[in-house]
């Protein structure tokens, strides 16, 4: 058994297109961007890295509510959202708010999300994605679902989501793979590694060398990804997409990143758990340092290009901030009304009680 498990996890080898040092290492699976979408992917990544700065700032205000930092995470996160189309549904964590933003999620919502209020949580027209879910892992049974809805309609689209490595070791995570694979659903699990969940090390969560290997129980498609190299987490997604409306099922991928904020900004403390020459080690690996180099190299980045991403980011931030100040105050009788389409009688007690309470 052991020999068939060594054979096993030596095929997961981390799949890398840019090194560190922005240096293209594996030329045959180059994605094929255009200039202008490799100038746009950049872009995105500077700017949410911005939106990370600027909402920490607004929590620490008391402006925003609970918030999951994201710097680290850009290359994994935007470089999988990067390959999807607009029919594609996600079904986010809760660090997952930058991928509903580009996939057309207005940034007040997100605002408003962070605080709790049901209009954060209201999608627009046409933005297929369920709002950041809480639970831990159970958005993995909920993509099997999705998935397998849209197969049965024919729709030539995919179902998308996230976990952290701590998901894995929820049994909603072996429940949507296998489900999805039973059924080839058009699903892509993304597990972004990021080592240490919310305080433990992925060596204590699992005996397993990676988390891509996990796919093999289930009988799917598993790839381990460089998550920190968003041109080969793009091109692992893209190729993920095309087998998922080909009908060959749904992939696993695991990137392998790390997040440079706490857990959470509710007084998670990663000095507990993680040493300064891992942090120091990580920061080398940059998404944003990495990427900036290739296209530097390549003549299509400037510093005066960032920083006009880097003040358009700013300016936007304040804007929606301000349009989500300005959303009526949620009240008691909004989340009991949002709860029941026909209220039980204790719930009508309460509701007039509390109507008569606000209208003071």
């Amino acid at each position: 058994m052991k020999r068939i498990n060594d054979a096993i996890e030596e095929q997961f080898q981390t799949f890398q297109i840019l090194d560190e040092d922005g240096k293209v290492v594996n030329e045959e699976a180059m994605p094929e961007l255009s200039d202008d979408e490799l100038k746009e992917l950049m872009t995105r990544m500077v700017y949410t890295r911005i939106l990370d700065q600027r909402s920490i700032a607004l929590n620490r205000q008391g402006r925003l509510g609970f918030y999951a930092p994201t710097a680290g995470q850009e290359a994994s996160q935007l470089g999988t959202q990067f390959a999807l189309e607009k029919d594609d549904f996600i079904l986010p964590g809760y660090r997952d708010v930058p991928q509903l933003i580009w996939h057309g999620l207005p940034l007040y919502k997100a605002f408003l999300f962070s605080r709790g209020h049901y209009v954060g949580n209201q999608m627009p027209e046409g933005v297929n994605a369920f709002s950041p879910q809480i639970i831990i892992g159970a958005q993995y049974v909920q993509a099997a679902g999705v998935a397998l809805g849209m197969k049965k309609r024919n729709k030539n689209a995919v179902a998308i989501t996230y976990t952290g490595d701590g998901g894995t070791s929820q049994g909603d995570f072996y429940e949507g793979i296998n489900f999805a694979g039973a059924y080839k659903a058009p699903a892509i699990f993304v597990v972004q590694n990021n080592r240490f969940a919310i305080s433990t090390p992925v060596e204590k969560q699992t005996a397993a060398k990676t988390l891509a290997q996990k796919a093999v129980a289930a009988g799917i498609e598993g790839i381990q990804v460089d998550g920190m190299d968003v041109l080969a987490v793009y091109a692992a997604t893209k190729e993920a997409r095309e087998r998922a409306v080909r009908g060959e099922g749904p992939t696993l991928i695991e990137t392998l990143t790390y997040r440079y904020g706490p857990h959470t900004m509710a007084g998670d403390d990663p000095t507990r758990y993680r040493t300064k020459d891992l942090d120091s080690e990580w920061e080398k690996k940059d998404p944003l340092v990495r990427f900036r180099k290739f296209l530097e190299a390549k003549g299509l980045w400037s510093e005066e290009e960032e920083n006009k991403v880097i003040e358009q980011a700013k300016e936007d931030v304040k804007a929606a901030i301000k349009e989500a100040d300005n959303v009526p105050k949620q009240k008691v009788t909004d989340l009991i009304s949002n709860m029941y389409e026909e209220l039980p009688f204790n719930l009508k007690e309460q509701y007039e009680e509390y109507k008569a309470k606000e209208s003071k």
